[in-house]
């Protein structure tokens, strides 16, 4: 793919990104830093933030390269109906808000793995506390680190490896601030990213309007609707060859509630920016952030389905093109390769500031479970508040380090993209939903339940995806419930095997625990009154209006 390097213009923008970036940073650092900090000051912030600070914090940590690069590859390919994930959050937000953050602020959770332990036991807690850094440093860290050099690498015209080394360098200065300054910086960090994000569908919906002789966005996106009516439904039918990865209406009633509830409200790279704030700030931050979410589907989809249009019409032939077949996850590349001297810099900022954001975020977060729950409980359960914040910084850099190492070994093109992300995250989440949501809401459910869920629900995750290669499916395709994949053969869609996961877990939970017959007395269920779920007027009307703009949104595209 031909690659137009950045301009002096270009380098000017980012370096003014970059300065605005690091001088507010360390102006926060200096001005939060507290005399006697201690270690939930440093990793949870914790009374320092606002509500537009842990907003801004969750969209800057969740937009990474795999929204940019492989949601507008799935806008490309499938349309609109991929922007389910965005939309689909926001309301997820809402309940998580409501339901999540007062159990969690109630009974002083501060980590993950300190709930199972609150809840369940330490065994549960430090199998899923070492399950989490694996995951958080192999999988996730790494990801994003490559995802988004490749990325930075195609507009830029460096080299992977540096791209590499400079976002890990950037994202490492601002971790290390702890999360005042992660939290804050990422207000800029947004800010760049939408920016820079709505330029880009500027252009590309313009150059829609200009291939058919007409000029302006609203004409544009008229054209693409008229031009690519198929890629404006968010209900997929079965006949639809995407509809293997959105099937139907599972992305309203069944599978991907598990995608959203296990990654929103279950998740400490996301939940840990609402941990240190008191109930009203923290969901004042969480419906901030379902108000951005609306709004993503504009940035990381619609480019996907210009170039789609413009794809139809004879445009961008060699650039879609990868090992002698259209590679949907060039679309945003390509346009952002087409954006005048400035513009260009102003997208590559949006793009690294995604990136950095992320890594920042996840590290933090890795630094909080090695360091709170791993390192204190079993390397030095005496530990000052001043050995677990130098702990945590060099956590940071180890972890960052790692992941520099492990990247190159990648590959470039490992059926990378959002949605195989996506499949891969659902085998174990399930089971960790499970776990956490009836030890929320059921006392009677043991430790043994919760090790059942996590375990035998990663198993029979591999199960369904495995079981196509042993039995014929083609009796469930009336159903819905299988359909035929790229060789022809019927499987369950992956969002529809998370659901019916989640149930086998539920079920076993539930039979292991009245097995059990744990007494009232013996339980170790956590501090829940109703009234924590009440919510503030301003809050209600808030999340009235986002649920009455997500039913216009999927009724107008349904």
């Amino acid at each position: 793919m031909k690659t137009n390097l950045l301009e002096l213009k270009d380098y000017i923008v980012f370096a003014v990104y970059f300065v605005i970036v690091a001088a507010y940073g360390l102006y926060i650092y200096k001005k939060k830093k507290s005399a006697t900090s201690d270690s939930k000051d440093y990793f949870l912030a914790e009374g320092s933030l606002t509500w537009w600070a842990i907003g801004a914090s969750l969209i800057a940590s969740n937009i990474s390269a795999e929204q940019f690069i492989g949601m507008s590859g799935s806008g490309f390919k499938m349309g609109l109906a991929i922007a389910t994930y965005e939309w689909m959050a926001a309301l997820t937000l809402i309940i998580v808000a409501v339901f999540f953050i007062p159990v969690y602020l109630k009974n002083k959770i501060a980590t993950m793995p300190q709930f199972l332990h609150q809840r369940y036991n330490g065994t549960v807690a430090m199998i899923m506390a070492v399950f989490w850094l694996l995951l958080y440093v192999v999988v996730n860290l790494t990801s994003i680190l490559y995802l988004g050099a490749l990325a930075v690498s195609s507009i830029s015209g460096f080299s992977i490896e540096a791209c590499m080394y400079a976002i890990a360098i950037f994202a490492i200065i601002i971790t290390l601030g702890g999360m005042k300054v992660i939290g804050y910086t990422d207000v800029i960090q947004v800010f760049f990213l939408i920016l820079g994000g709505l330029a880009t569908t500027y252009l590309a919906l313009n150059l829609v309007s200009e291939h058919y002789g007409t000029n302006g966005i609203l004409e544009g996106y008229s054209l693409m609707t008229s031009k690519a009516s198929e890629h404006f439904h968010m209900i997929l039918k079965p006949e639809n060859e995407n509809y293997i990865d959105l099937p139907g209406l599972s992305v309203l009633i069944g599978g991907m509630w598990i995608v959203n509830l296990n990654y929103w409200g279950c998740n400490q790279y996301i939940t840990q920016r609402a941990l240190g704030a008191d109930l009203n700030t923290a969901r004042g931050g969480l419906l901030f952030a379902a108000f951005l979410k609306l709004l993503m589907p504009i940035i990381v989809v619609l480019p996907g389905i210009a170039a789609y249009v413009l794809y139809k019409e004879g445009h961008f032939q060699s650039e879609m093109v990868h090992d002698g077949s259209v590679n949907p996850d060039r679309a945003y590349p390509v346009l952002l390769n087409l954006l005048p001297a400035g513009l260009k810099g102003l997208s590559f900022a949006a793009l690294t500031a995604a990136v950095v954001a992320s890594l920042a975020g996840k590290a933090n977060s890795i630094a909080t479970i090695f360091t709170l729950d791993v390192y204190k409980k079993v390397f030095n359960t005496q530990a000052t508040e001043k050995n677990l914040i130098v702990t945590g910084k060099v956590t940071i850099i180890v972890a960052m380090l790692l992941s520099v190492l492990i990247a190159p070994h990648l590959g470039i093109d490992k059926k990378g993209g959002f949605q195989y992300i996506q499949e891969y995250t659902g085998f174990v989440s399930p089971g960790i939903f499970a776990m956490f949501i009836l030890g929320f809401f059921w006392k009677k459910t043991t430790s043994s339940a919760a090790l059942f869920a996590t375990i035998g629900g990663f198993i029979m995750s591999l199960i369904l995806k495995a079981l196509p290669n042993f039995a014929d499916l083609s009796w469930l395709a009336s159903t819905g419930f299988a359909v035929k994949n790229s060789e022809g053969i019927y499987e369950i869609p992956f969002i529809d095997r998370m659901g019916f996961v989640f149930v086998f877990c539920i079920i076993g939970m539930f039979i292991i625990s009245k097995l059990q017959k744990v007494s009232a007395a013996d339980s170790k269920g956590l501090e829940i009154d109703v009234n924590m779920f009440k919510t503030s007027r301003s809050f209600a009307v808030g999340a009235i209006i986002i649920i009455g703009l997500l039913t216009a949104l999927y009724s107008i595209y349904w």
